[in-house]
């Protein structure tokens, strides 16, 4: 991963991606999904975080990272300096890294939360996982938006079942690390749903998704996204297998 950030000169070094905000603070951007799931399979997923910087914290040091997903979404990790790299430095943190990629692939609000977005946050987080799931299936687009970042697997299945849920909230819900097998069938066995390439793109893109559900979708997809999985962006060997052999025309 490449980092910028800003030097004691205040000069902007284009060939890095993280930004020093400060003694111990840093900001760390992910340009694609791509890029912020590999670091998740690598690090996140396990509790740590490759953070690239010129000027590398101590060992053992804490350090604060706001961490910026592709889509402008933003997350705040405080960690502890572990070991140096090359290229910077790793990171342990305390965090749940699925719930993080989660947050970090969803989309902010256009102009930032209204005080009637913030209302509403609040009231469903007070929640009971009961009560989440009741509302769910007959939810408001305010209240959908806060119940599609939701960690619970059967609250986003529940959302699925919502009449009013666009194809955009189910590309979100396709793409979310707490995506079960159950959710996963329904989008598929829902023809408008499974008729959209983004919805199949998501799909066949995500870890969560059943191997033999993104085998299924496989041979729907355009050439150049076949290309994408066969170079490496597979979730699964067979399905990288099946690529090549597309591609080849087997």
């Amino acid at each position: 991963m490449r980092v910028r950030p800003f030097g004691r000169t205040g000069r902007y070094d284009p060939m890095v991606k993280a930004v020093a905000s400060g003694a111990g603070r840093f900001v760390l951007e992910f340009e694609s999904e791509e890029e912020l799931r590999d670091e998740h399979r690598t690090s996140l997923s396990h509790g740590g975080l490759r953070l690239p910087a010129v000027e590398k914290p101590a060992l053992f040091s804490k350090v604060e990272v706001t961490l910026r997903g592709p889509l402008g979404a933003a997350v705040a990790v405080a960690g502890t300096v572990v070991a140096p790299l090359p290229d910077g430095v790793a990171l342990a943190f305390e965090g749940n890294g699925d719930a993080i990629l989660e947050a970090l692939l969803a989309a902010p609000f256009e102009e930032g939360p209204d005080e009637t977005d913030r209302s509403t946050w609040d009231r469903l987080r007070a929640l009971s996982r009961t009560e989440k799931l009741l509302l769910a299936a007959k939810a408001d687009r305010t209240e959908r938006l806060v119940l599609v970042q939701d960690h619970d697997p059967q609250v986003l299945y529940s959302l699925l079942k919502n009449p009013r849920i666009t194809v955009d909230e189910v590309v979100r819900i396709a793409k979310s690390a707490c995506l079960s097998y159950q959710s996963a069938e329904l989008i598929l066995k829902t023809s408008q749903w499974a008729a959209n390439l983004d919805v199949r793109v998501a799909l066949v893109h995500n870890p969560k998704t059943p191997p033999i559900f993104a085998l299924r979708i496989l041979p729907t997809l355009p050439e150049a996204e076949v290309k994408v999985i066969a170079r490496g962006a597979a979730t699964s060997m067979a399905l990288k297998q099946a690529a090549l052999k597309r591609l080849q025309g087997g």
